[in-house]
């Protein structure tokens, strides 16, 4: 976190905020031109927009031919520069506008970098497009990297190139770097030599005339440039005012960062229009550290760059959040891309099932069933995988295990749901066996105490665990794993001879939050997806839903209500966020914190998930946000690795990562949360212990 500004600035965040502008072109107008540019830098600048892009020649059109040779029309642009750099003196943004300049003997199609009154620099178009509609070379000449010539423009003065990097020393990460149109469509762009040097946010100024599928081609470019060097893309294009003689115009505007897209505006608009997101910094950077080879490559590039420093005063007070977050970050709000991420998750988990049961000789499938949504969703899998063997579903052993606290409801459902699959479904009371080992130890509840502490909870699901490793021994079997990735993250197993460990654990790469979605897709796709349940298993499948999770370990209050795991360890739509967000990114705990407080604290606000029902949503305010993210950062950080460190193997699911010490999450079973907790104080002192 900036420390310098409050905790409520997106800016103290690691966030920048970006417009690309598309505004009405006066053909040859460079006077008029400016105006409309700085009405909507004015607009900008009341946003709080760090950078705001304008499209290619906006200051005298694109389309003007030989109208570009003309001295009036050259000198009007100078005096048009000139204006807006005199009146940016006020403005927040740095301003990225496009003209036609002299510079020695040539004409360059230029990229003018504008700041609080200077200009910072010149980046001429490098590549320039001579076929089909396009004749630039019979006017401009292409840009070449700054070679120690300054270029001037009317009484100003400023550096010129291809090379140039634009550092804004007061926004840590926001670097700059401006390409002109074609430079995107060659197959090394020069942003991508930018990017290694540096640059964090890429911008191209387009003129772009309009065919069809050309706006399906930029957005592909865009995206595609943006994922391939780890940053923000902006992309500005000329629309109304432009000529028109033989083609036409659509003024597409888009902001992607690392693929996703932020934000675009309509195309072929009535008047300005401007994309506007607040674009992650801290991203960019975390997402280079990973990656390993992004900077290898840089080391065989020659690269060399000029950086132009400048300071933006961020503003320090609450601008709000101008990015779409998800409240569930491991679940899509799009029903498609839903709909897509279930379908490859469930077949991850098939397919790894299937080939470890190949692999080692064909085995029963040993699982243990509670009625709880992870046990469910694994006894699905373990189905399709049998399927996909032509092996009977009766060979899969599941086993009811009822202990001091489990209620007839999830017993019922657990045993409904394996005889509606077609398993062999036996019921193993633990009780016997708990009470022996209790006595053994000398635990005050096998003399009648009602004593339910941590070893009460051990012994039954040890117990369990033991049963099922005994069955697979005497019955040539494999015990399935059904903890999932979210219980892992805090801790929530019990080590060792416990639900902690199987011999394979399909659910280890699945978050808490996906898994009821993970089953209304099986039940949506029932037949699609080869599972063939039954309408008796889709009943108990539902009824599975809508059962509070539990461990069912200590037995029911005076008041009847049963244990309840979200009352104990905090809600997992709070803990997945914060599991994703340092699991992908390793964001602070400040600024998770503050991500978190833009996505729940209006219930309202926003998209869910499809099929999340409307009478369920809920919200969490900044108080109770602190509150659980200290839960988690304590038993993340410096409780639960050591379970970790000896997890059974599983398949990988989420893009963010597993915590397999043999895969993405590499950390020491003997770490501490101090650090981690320092942040979230700082920012947060009367909110955190």
């Amino acid at each position: 976190m900036n420390t310098s500004l409050p905790f409520a600035s997106a800016y103290a965040h690691g966030f920048a905020r970006v417009a690309a502008c598309t505004v009405p072109v006066a053909i040859a107008d460079p006077a008029t031109n400016a105006e409309a540019v700085l009405a909507e830098a004015r607009a900008c600048d009341a946003e709080s927009v760090a950078v705001a892009l304008f499209p290619e020649l906006c200051l005298t059109g694109y389309a003007i031919e030989d109208l570009v040779l003309q001295d009036s029309l050259l000198d009007a642009v100078e005096a048009a520069i000139e204006r807006i750099v005199a009146a940016s003196v006020d403005l927040m943004p740095v301003l990225v506008v496009g003209a036609p300049l002299r510079h020695r003997s040539r004409l360059y199609n230029c990229a003018v970098v504008i700041h609080r009154g200077e200009i910072l620099g010149v980046a001429p178009k490098a590549h320039l497009p001579t076929y089909r509609e396009f004749y630039e070379r019979r006017w401009y000449a292409a840009g070449e990297e700054w070679d120690g010539e300054s270029i001037r423009i009317g009484s100003l003065e400023s550096v010129f190139g291809t090379n140039l990097l634009f550092d804004v020393r007061d926004v840590p990460g926001l670097v700059l770097h401006a390409e002109i149109c074609e430079d995107m469509w060659v197959p090394v762009p020069p942003s991508s030599r930018a990017a290694l040097a540096g640059a964090t946010v890429l911008l191209n100024l387009s003129g772009s005339p309009i065919t069809i599928g050309r706006a399906d081609d930029r957005r592909a470019l865009v995206q595609s440039q943006s994922l391939r060097c780890l940053a923000v893309y902006a992309y500005a294009a000329a629309g109304l005012g432009e000529s028109t003689n033989d083609v036409s115009w659509d003024g597409q505007t888009m902001i992607y960062e690392g693929g996703s897209l932020l934000a675009e505006t309509e195309r072929f608009p009535d008047g300005p229009r401007r994309s506007v997101a607040d674009v992650d910094l801290d991203r960019v950077r975390q997402d280079r550290y990973r990656q390993g080879t992004f900077d290898d490559n840089r080391r065989t590039t020659g690269i060399d760059f000029l950086t132009i420093e400048t300071f933006l005063n961020p503003p320090a007070e609450d601008i709000g959040l101008r990015r779409v977050l998800d409240r569930f970050p491991f679940v899509p709000d799009d029903a498609a891309r839903l709909d897509q991420d279930c379908y490859e998750a469930f077949n991850i988990q098939v397919s790894g099932l299937e080939q470890r049961m190949r692999a080692i000789g064909g085995p029963r499938p040993v699982i243990g069933v509670s009625g709880g949504l992870d046990s469910t969703h694994a006894l699905l899998v373990v189905a399709r995988a049998m399927d996909r063997m032509g092996r009977p579903r009766s060979d899969i052993l599941a086993y009811t295990m009822p202990g001091f606290a489990t209620s007839d409801h999830t017993k019922s459902n657990a045993v409904a749901l394996a005889e509606a699959i077609g398993a062999t479904i036996e019921t193993i009371d633990i009780r016997p066996a708990a009470n022996e080992l209790l006595r053994g130890i000398g635990h005050p509840f096998a003399s009648g105490e009602p004593v339910y502490d941590v070893t009460f909870e051990n012994v039954q699901a040890g117990v369990r665990t033991d049963f099922l490793f005994r069955l697979a021994n005497r019955l040539n079997g494999i015990v399935i794993g059904t903890s999932d990735l979210s219980e892992l993250a805090l801790g929530w197993a019990t080590y060792g001879v416990g639900d902690h460990m199987s011999h394979y654990a399909v659910n280890v790469g699945v978050p808490k939050t996906l898994m009821q979605h993970l089953i209304r897709w099986v039940i949506a796709h029932r037949e699609g997806t080869g599972t063939d349940l039954s309408d008796e298993a889709v009943a108990v499948l539902q009824s599975v839903l809508d059962t509070e999770i539990s461990p069912e370990l200590v037995p029911a209050g005076e008041d009847g209500k049963v244990q309840s795991t979200e009352s104990t360890i905090g809600p997992y739509a709070l803990h997945d966020f914060a599991l994703h967000h340092i699991l992908r990114y390793g964001f602070r705990p400040s600024k998770i914190a503050f991500l978190a407080q833009h996505a729940w604290s209006d219930a309202d606000a926003g998209d869910w998930p499809v099929g999340f029902p409307r009478d369920s949503r809920y919200a969490y305010d900044l108080p109770e946000i602190a509150h659980w993210l200290q839960v988690f950062l304590k038993r993340f950080f410096g409780f639960a690795q050591f379970k970790r460190s000896a997890l059974p193997n599983g398949p990988k699911v989420a893009a963010a990562g597993s915590l397999s010490p043999r895969g993405d999450w590499r950390a020491p079973s003997d770490g501490n949360a101090a650090t981690w907790l320092a942040d979230l104080r700082a920012a947060l002192p009367d909110l955190v212990d």
